[in-house]
């Protein structure tokens, strides 16, 4: 059906990442499988709006969630349209399919005073492990930035004297985040280390794993949740959730939705407005703890 040519589509024009692709590949092909069996059952081989129904309501007797059917159905959409604007498919058995609603989850943070304790106290040894997991968290936390954004930073990315650092997003995109001058220490601090261990071997990635090559997902993850459950018991310790604190906290002290928009490299406001509920929440325990009616 035209798969490979599809997912090269994602890659090559849409320029979406390896993960994104994965995840269309992998509802793909649970749709296909699905079509494949549906039709042998019904001697029905038309792709037809009939059997993308009767595979919604397969997902929905298996508990699948909203959010997860609500992303298949997008993954649909697009391999569709694709398959329409190629002359593969001369209509659209997507065009009265809708997405379920998805009920809003409010996103997962560490309180401030949690990271301060994390921050301020000797959680972090002082040689090339602890400094470098340390840049981890104080990046993560500070900036705002994805874990894959994270991961591709380069020593030739960072401005010292500026006091920023280059990051390219999803889509290639790029943008230019502030550091402060405690993360900038930090950084010609670990850059020091990183020399002596990589004399033979330079590498312009920032991050480096204990043998001295570049950070991978699985790595960051068991560092984040390491540190994090030093001072919290939140059931989600990953990079993301730093990510959401940083969004978080910002928009508790006051910044400005678009601005924070601009840093998490958005590429809408509708996707940075999910944390002024967080925000809202605060104002609420604030209000019941300082109303003299209350």
């Amino acid at each position: 059906m035209y798969k490979d040519a599809f997912f090269k589509y994602l890659a090559y024009e849409k320029r979406y990442s390896k993960h994104t692709i994965r995840a269309y590949e992998v509802d793909l092909n649970q749709f296909l499988n699905f079509y494949s069996n549906w039709s042998e059952k019904n001697s029905d081989y038309t792709l037809s709006e009939k059997v993308i129904r009767s595979w919604l309501i397969y997902l929905m007797e298996h508990n699948i969630s909203e959010r997860t059917i609500h992303r298949k159905i997008s993954t649909l959409k697009t391999y569709f349209k694709f398959l329409n604007r190629q002359g593969y498919l001369n209509y659209d058995p997507m065009s009265k399919i809708y997405a379920p609603k998805v009920s809003k989850k409010l996103p997962h943070f560490v309180d401030a005073n949690h990271m301060n304790m994390l921050l301020d106290h000797k959680n972090f040894t002082d040689d090339f492990y602890g400094l470098r997991d340390r840049l981890i968290i104080e990046i993560l936390y500070q900036t705002g930035i994805r874990l894959t954004e994270l991961i591709n930073i380069r020593v030739s990315n960072i401005d010292l004297y500026k006091k920023q650092v280059k990051i390219f997003g999803k889509r290639k995109k790029e943008r230019i985040i502030p550091f402060n001058q405690s993360l900038i220490n930090l950084i010609k601090k670990y850059l020091v280390l990183k020399k002596e261990r990589t004399l033979t071997k330079s590498t312009d990635f920032l991050l480096l794993t204990n043998s001295g090559k570049k950070l991978y997902e699985k790595f960051v993850y068991r560092v984040v949740k390491k540190y994090l459950s030093y001072v919290t018991t939140i059931d989600k310790k990953s990079p993301h959730v730093l990510r959401h604190t940083f969004a978080t906290h910002m928009l508790n002290n006051g910044a400005d939705l678009n601005a924070i928009k601009e840093l998490l490299g958005h590429a809408n406001l509708s996707a940075t407005q999910v944390y002024t509920h967080n925000t809202f929440e605060k104002l609420k325990e604030i209000y019941k703890q300082a109303h003299p009616r209350n």
